[in-house]
């Protein structure tokens, strides 16, 4: 007796030991969990700290700046070219050969200093549209900046659901492993008190006593899971590593389910608001704008000059004149690049053919975008699916859990029956939470893939 007496002192002692261990490993949390209660944070509202936060998305703000600037300076192409300039100079006499080039020359006195400033402009006319296919061409690439940008933040947007998510499913597995972990050691009190009385066999209380200090470790896990989705949240959110991110988790154990439209919904909506579809649709207006660049290397260049300016002294024409003089010129320049009609040939074919590329890389992606649509779908529905199944399965193993334990309490059932009952109801629990928060992941990987996050 006094033997038994023994192993129950110690096994009081060992659950006291875990207890202990238990709020040791909990106290960060319980202490994080009580500073961010009043805070927690929602989904919209960790998309604007993304928004405002994020690196890809600041650096993408940024292209769009700089093909703004590219536009004005294409747009900047149609004023006028102005310059003024400037000259200085001490002027050599000059040898006048009365007698021919190899006779002794008689030196001409000038003026020694030289300036002369004046001003010139230019202003192009006409160039085969040149400047205009530069506006547009710049207006297509300030066009596929804002694509772009929208894109990367629907991607960012993208992996805060995924990272929220599954730090959602991890605290809601924590909450369900907390309230199992109660649960057990109440059953193990039980369990040592009808072993006490010699209703069950010591490798009860043993099997009891280990399948609690497994649940103890999987908490270890899942806080450690905890830490690491918050660090990869609050990376995309711009919060300090170790800043603790509250999410709120319904008591009732579920989530706010959606209703998927019909298919062809998404489709539609895809075809017109799609990334990848617009940036290859302005990919191939650029590639068309090019064709018509090259095609226009054979025209002619037409531009009005004009230039002004004056002089001291006046050595520019003979006879010299030691006095101010001005002078100038205005009219119409064009050239003709007429090497262009035999070497741009083969110009012209390339762009031809990089267009008729990009036409087909076009229709390829509609093909790519119908696809990872009805993929999409096709996941969400079966997302959908699988939380009725997991509410169905949590019914009946509860009802399962209830059996067995009445059953082994009552001396009809073993052990391993009553705690195989018992894992399974807490897995259906666990599978809950998992098909509720993959449900939501999906919905938003629909939304990403049709252009609408």
């Amino acid at each position: 007796m006094s033997r038994i007496k023994a192993i129950m002192n110690f096994l009081y002692f060992k659950q006291a030991w875990g207890l202990l261990l238990l709020m040791l490993l909990l106290l960060p949390f319980m202490g994080n969990a009580q500073q961010t209660k009043g805070a927690a944070l929602s989904l919209k509202q960790a998309w604007l700290l993304a928004d405002s936060n994020s690196k890809k998305i600041q650096a993408s703000e940024i292209d769009v700046q700089v093909s703004a600037a590219r536009l004005g300076v294409a747009k900047d192409e149609r004023l006028p070219e102005v310059s003024v300039n400037g000259q200085y100079a001490y002027v050599f006499n000059m040898p006048i050969y009365e007698n021919g080039l190899f006779h002794t020359p008689e030196q001409f006195p000038i003026e020694r200093t030289y300036y002369k400033a004046g001003a010139q402009t230019h202003l192009n006319l006409y160039s085969g549209g040149k400047i205009n296919r530069e506006i547009k061409y710049a207006q297509k690439e300030q066009e596929m900046s804002h694509v772009e940008h929208r894109q990367t933040t629907a991607d960012i947007h993208y992996q805060v659901v995924v990272h929220y998510y599954d730090l959602y499913r991890n605290t809601a597995y924590r909450a369900l492993l907390l309230q199992d972990i109660k649960e057990r050691e109440k059953q193990l009190h039980e369990i040592e008190q009808l072993y006490a009385n010699g209703t069950v066999l010591k490798s009860d209380v043993l099997r009891a006593t280990l399948r609690l200090s497994k649940q103890r470790m999987l908490l270890v896990e899942i806080n450690n899971s905890i830490q690491i989705a918050t660090q990869r949240l609050n990376i995309l959110i711009g919060k300090p590593d170790e800043e603790p991110a509250y999410i709120p988790i319904d008591t009732s154990g579920s989530l706010p389910l959606y209703r998927l439209q019909p298919l062809q919904t998404y489709l539609s909506e895809a075809h017109a608001h799609a990334f990848k579809g617009q940036l290859s649709e302005k990919d191939k207006e650029l590639s068309a704008l090019k064709l018509q660049e090259v095609k226009s290397n054979t025209a002619p260049k037409i531009g009005f000059f004009a230039e002004y300016g004056y002089g001291y002294p006046q050595i520019q024409f003979y006879p010299y004149s030691l006095a101010l003089y001005g002078s100038g010129m205005a009219g119409i320049k064009m050239s003709i690049p007429l090497s262009g009609l035999y070497t741009n040939k083969h110009k012209v074919k390339e762009a031809a053919l990089l267009l008729e590329q990009k036409e087909i890389a076009l229709y390829n992606s509609h093909d790519e975008i119908r696809q990872e649509v009805e993929e999409a779908y096709l996941r969400c529905a079966e997302a959908l699916e699988k939380v009725e199944v997991a509410k169905e399965n949590i019914v009946q193993a509860a009802e399962s859990y209830r059996i067995m334990r009445n059953t082994y309490f009552n001396q009809l059932a073993l052990l391993t029956d009553f705690l195989d009952a018992e894992t399974q109801l807490l897995q259906s629990r666990f599978e809950l939470s998992t098909a509720q928060a993959n449900a939501q992941v999906q919905f938003y990987k629909l939304q990403k893939t049709i252009g609408n996050l």
